[in-house]
C-alpha cells in the first residue's frame, strides 16, 4: 500500500496520503444549514486518515441552483457559519477539506424558479426549463466565483467545481443538452467555454496557491451511456481550455475505476485526463466494494459480480502514475475507518449493502 500512503501536494495544499473522500449528497442539512452532525460526520473520516475530504455538493448563490430539500447551501449567514464549524472540526481531526460547488442545471425539478441550462433541454432531449441568456451565464459565473472566494475566506483547503453527471456545467459540455449556436455551443472547445469562464473567474477570485478541482464525467444521471467525448482528441479539446483557465486537479467520475475509457488502451478516464491535460487527476468508481451496481440502476440494484476488481489493481495503477489520487465513496459511508485499514494493510472487512448499516454509520 506504499503508493497510497505517499503525500501529495498541489498549490498550498498538502495531504498526507492519496485517499480522498468522494462527494456524496446526504440531504442532512435542514434549511440548507450544515449542523454539528455534519461536522462530526466529516471529522470522523478525517480522524481515520482520509487524506482529503471533498464535501457533498453545496448550492451556489443562484435561485435556480438548488433542486433538493435539506441539501446544504454555500451562501447566507447561517449556512456559512455551519460550514466554518465543519472546517474547524476537520482540521482539528487532522484532515483537509474542500467544498464542492454545485448548480443542478436541467436536473432541477419542475418548480419555481425553472431549471436553467444551455438550451432548455433535459437529459432526454425534451424541453426542461429555460435556455440561459448571456446575463444568466454571466451571473452564474459570478456566483461560482463568489462561492470559491467564500471557501477560501472560511479556511477551506481548496474548492471543487461540479462539472459532471448532467448538472449545469456538464449540460454545457455535453452535446446532448447543448444545442446552442453561439460561442457556447458547437465543437468541444466551444462547449467548454462556459466551464472555462467559471474556472477563470474562480482563479481570479482566490489566491494563487488555492487549488481548484474540477469534477467531470462521461455518464449522466439516468443516461449512463452518454459521452462528452467519443475519442481522446475530443476529450483533449474539452480539457485544454479548462487547464489553461486554471484547473489544478481533474476529478474524473466513473462508475467502475478499472474499465478502459477508449479502445486501444487500458487507461481509465482519469488516466486519459492526466495524460491529455498534464494536470493531476483523481480516479473514482466502486473502490473497495465487493459488489457493483447493476447496469440499469443508480441508487439500487447491486448485483454480485465475479469480476469485481479489488484494491490491488487500484494500487498498481496508482503506482504507475495513471492518476494521482483515489476517491472513495460508498465504502467510506459503511466503514468510516476504511482509509486507516487500507493504509495499514488491514482490509479484512468487506462493505455490506445494508441501508440500516449505512444510515447508522454515516
Amino acid at each position: 500500500m506504499a503508493s497510497l500512503d505517499e503525500p501529495f501536494s498541489v498549490g498550498d495544499l498538502r495531504v498526507p496520503n492519496r485517499i480522498v473522500m468522494a462527494p456524496m449528497t446526504r440531504m442532512q442539512s435542514p434549511g440548507g444549514v450544515p449542523g454539528a452532525d455534519v461536522a462530526e460526520y466529516y471529522a470522523r473520516r478525517a480522524a481515520h486518515r482520509v487524506g482529503l475530504i471533498i464535501t457533498e455538493g453545496t448550492y451556489i448563490n443562484r435561485p435556480a441552483a438548488g433542486a433538493y430539500d435539506n441539501v446544504p447551501q454555500f451562501h447566507g449567514e447561517r449556512p456559512l457559519a455551519g460550514w466554518a464549524h465543519v472546517v474547524r472540526r476537520v482540521h482539528e481531526a487532522g484532515g483537509r477539506i474542500v467544498p464542492q460547488l454545485w448548480h443542478t442545471g436541467v436536473l432541477r425539478p419542475g418548480t419555481e424558479p425553472p431549471a436553467e441550462g444551455p438550451s432548455g433541454l433535459g437529459l432526454d432531449g425534451t424541453p426542461a426549463g429555460k435556455a440561459m441568456t448571456q446575463q444568466d451565464i454571466d451571473d452564474a459565473v459570478a456566483a461560482f466565483a463568489e462561492g470559491a472566494a467564500t471557501a477560501e475566506q472560511l479556511g477551506f483547503d481548496g474548492v471543487e467545481l461540479h462539472g459532471a453527471h448532467g448538472y449545469l456545467i456538464d449540460d454545457f459540455l455535453w452535446h446532448g443538452t447543448n444545442r446552442r449556436t453561439d460561442r457556447y455551443g458547437g465543437d468541444p472547445a466551444s462547449r467548454a467555454r462556459f466551464a472555462a469562464e467559471i474556472v477563470q473567474a474562480v482563479r481570479a477570485a482566490v489566491g494563487p496557491g488555492f487549488p481548484v478541482f474540477f469534477r467531470l464525467s462521461q455518464w449522466k444521471l439516468n443516461a449512463y451511456d452518454a459521452r462528452i467525448a467519443e475519442s481522446p482528441d475530443e476529450l483533449a479539446q474539452l480539457l485544454t481550455p479548462l487547464a489553461d483557465a486554471g484547473v489544478d486537479v481533474f476529478h474524473a467520475s466513473t462508475r467502475r475505476y478499472w474499465q478502459p475509457e477508449f479502445d486501444g488502451s487500458t487507461l481509465n478516464l482519469a488516466g486519459w485526463v492526466r495524460k491529455l491535460s498534464g494536470k493531476a487527476a483523481v480516479t473514482v468508481g466502486s473502490v473497495g466494494l465487493d459488489r457493483q451496481y447493476g447496469e440499469g440502476e443508480f441508487t439500487q440494484g447491486f448485483t454480485r459480480q465475479a469480476d469485481v476488481t479489488g484494491i490491488d489493481e487500484l494500487v498498481a495503477r496508482l503506482a504507475r502514475d495513471e492518476f494521482d489520487l483515489v476517491a472513495v465513496g460508498r465504502t467510506l459511508l459503511a466503514n468510516p475507518d476504511w482509509a486507516a485499514l487500507a493504509l495499514n494493510g488491514e482490509l479484512a472487512r468487506t462493505v455490506p449493502y445494508d441501508p440500516d448499516v449505512l444510515k447508522t454509520l454515516a
